[in-house]
């Protein structure tokens, strides 16, 4: 998407966090095509059209074929360095990673491996200076409600240090309404000591966002922005004070908006809603952080009060550990 640079710097400099971005999305398509003839595989289009997609359901069917050639556990590894080296670039201090275990073929009954090898590749980033990540391990709304439940039990079994909470994620409009189904995964994590984020309210409409917080008791919420099409929706944002993850290039790649005009990113901040701007999928959306707030800032007048309000938010909703919190927020005051 098309931002301004001059302010990129500056952008890079203000401390903040990222807390909807999908591991899925930051494969960078050199790396793919490697992989790829490695593994005598075809590309699913020609290189030049790569990351050319038609909406979502494309957009998902390709995050499958990509993620199954992440194979091994330094592939995975490597992932998560570059993750890491991603997030220093932008000056991000510290993401909640989204990663989604059914996309991942060659890891299917192999979860615990998949979180180690991740893992793995964090604990070194971490061990060179780089940002800390938290990882929300997602569902697919196409799952079962038995399903959740035993992806939960597992991650309340393991208590593994690196997962912070349970997520959900997927197309909306094709899945229907799947708030009742997850509601009992939901519960079990609040009370095994996960956060809890959710998709909603990107291809479907606000009771999707309703069902998000009334059903599965979110802590927070990704992408959200259709909450806007019912005041009601809007005011229950503002009364719990639950944050949405935005990512306002995402839509407009992936068609949720025809144009940053029509996004509501604004609307909702005026209204109230807690907000924080985030890429979603960086690498195959071919955006960035910094590149985010420029975007907006430009296109909606945004001065330094609102990005700071909205790098605060970022830091605020994040679920980092303390100390890494009130890191962030003592630089946020000195920029």
């Amino acid at each position: 998407m098309p931002t301004s640079t001059s302010a990129l710097p500056r952008l890079i400099a203000l401390p903040k966090a990222e807390v909807h971005v999908h591991l899925e999305g930051t494969f960078e398509p050199a790396l793919l095509e490697r992989w790829a003839t490695e593994a005598g595989q075809r590309l699913p289009r020609p290189r030049d059209q790569l990351l050319q997609f038609s909406g979502l359901t494309d957009f998902l069917a390709f995050l499958d074929w990509a993620c199954g050639l992440a194979n091994t556990p330094e592939r995975l590894a490597s992932l998560a360095r570059a993750f890491s080296e991603r997030l220093a670039a932008d000056g991000t201090g510290y993401a909640d990673l989204i990663v989604n275990p059914t996309h991942w073929s060659a890891w299917h009954g192999k979860l615990r491996g998949f979180i180690d090898a991740l893992d793995a590749g964090f604990r070194e980033a971490e061990q060179m200076g780089l940002p800390k990540v938290g990882l929300c391990v997602s569902l697919l709304r196409t799952q079962s409600a038995d399903e959740a439940v035993e992806l939960v039990d597992l991650l309340s079994a393991w208590r593994h240090p690196r997962v912070v909470a349970l997520s959900v994620d997927g197309n909306e409009a094709t899945a229907g309404r799947t708030g009742p189904r997850f509601a009992e995964a939901f519960r079990r994590a609040g009370q095994a000591g996960l956060k809890r984020t959710v998709h909603a309210g990107e291809s479907s409409g606000p009771e999707g966002v309703r069902d998000a917080i009334e059903l599965l008791q979110a802590d927070r919420i990704d992408h959200g922005v259709r909450a806007i099409d019912d005041p009601s929706v809007v005011d229950l944002l503002v009364d719990k004070g639950i944050p949405l993850g935005v990512c306002p290039s995402s839509n407009l790649v992936l068609k949720v908006y025809p144009s940053l005009d029509a996004h509501p990113v604004e609307r909702l901040r005026a209204a109230g809603v807690r907000l924080s701007l985030n890429t979603d999928d960086p690498s195959l959306l071919g955006t960035s952080l910094p590149g985010e707030y420029a975007l907006c800032a430009t296109h909606f007048g945004w001065g330094d009060d609102v990005l700071r309000a909205l790098a605060q938010t970022s830091i605020a909703a994040s679920f980092a550990d303390t100390d890494t919190k009130a890191r962030l927020q003592a630089q946020l005051a000195s920029w």
